[in-house]
């Protein structure tokens, strides 16, 4: 696949998950109700295409449920999250990948305080066990976890100083993921994914640079579809990464998804991202023109 043929793919991922081109400056606001309101961070300050349900023109439909964040730790922004307050998980994570390093940190797992009120810090802080929190889940939903991991979206495996891989650690970048899942064939996907990111995604520049959006499908409303009757447990995990390899003089792209089951296959199968733009039912704009 050239890169005449795999741009008008790139471009509708890109716009679909709203991918950004992170830098790692301060801002005062987290929590905002328009990409507009984050389009420094954006790739050219495009519109993103409808979501159905969701987004329209680069709008979120229904404000009171979801809400775009500019994930923020110690006052510095390393990626993006569209979230749902309704279900209490992540619709998606975006970020810009600029290689990573090794080491899990060690971290108390963290929320985030605008959700509760859009006056508070817009740093992520620590989820506090005594509260209930109504618009996003607490660590507390998780510990009598019923055989699911707290399943990153985006992975702090994908950070490349201790502070990215920190801020991964936010509640709102988490879903109830079943631990197989998530310890097998979803885990052998991030580390096959990252290894590409870091053998050929480089630009004209010689820096590592790639692109990444990860995200989940909530269930049906059901008994059996809800950690601690609270959090959502989604049906479907979805992951998405472009980049221009310098070496190679193209695009490189792939998708993959897969059931939040114990049940799924060991490995999950390559798709390409029209094959995951037909799979996620985005409505068409002009903007994929």
């Amino acid at each position: 696949m050239n890169q005449g043929e795999v741009m008008p793919l790139l471009k509708q991922l890109l716009l679909l998950a709203a991918l950004l081109l992170l830098s790692v400056v301060p801002t005062e606001t987290e929590v905002v109700t328009s990409v507009e309101d984050c389009n420094k961070f954006f790739l050219k300050s495009e519109t993103p295409p409808n979501i159905m349900k969701i987004l329209e023109g680069g709008k979120i439909l229904d404000q009171n449920r979801y809400k775009w964040i500019c994930q923020s730790y110690k006052d510095f922004k390393t990626f993006v999250t569209l979230y749902d307050t309704q279900n209490k998980i992540p619709v998606f994570s975006a970020a810009k990948f600029n290689g990573s390093t090794p080491r899990r940190p060690n971290i108390p797992w963290m929320i985030e305080p605008q959700l509760e009120n859009i006056t508070d810090n817009s740093n992520m802080r620590r989820s506090n066990d005594t509260i209930n929190y109504n618009y996003q889940a607490g660590n507390k939903d998780y510990k009598t976890n019923q055989g699911f991991d707290r399943g990153h979206l985006f992975p702090s495996s994908y950070g490349f100083t201790d502070l990215e891989k920190k801020s991964t650690f936010t509640l709102t970048n988490i879903v109830p993921q079943k631990a197989r899942f998530n310890q097998v064939s979803w885990n052998r996907m991030e580390e096959c994914i990252k290894c590409v990111l870091n053998e050929y995604c480089f630009n004209n520049n010689g820096n590592i640079e790639g692109f990444v959006v990860i995200g989940a499908q909530p269930s049906n409303n059901g008994p059996n579809n809800s950690l601690n009757n609270r959090i959502n447990i989604p049906s479907v995990l979805w992951s998405a990464f472009c980049c221009y390899s310098h070496s190679q003089n193209k695009w490189l792209a792939s998708a993959h998804w897969g059931n939040n089951t114990d049940h799924g296959p060991e490995h999950l199968d390559t798709k390409t991202l029209g094959e995951l733009h037909a799979e996620l039912g985005i409505e068409d704009t002009a903007a994929f023109d």
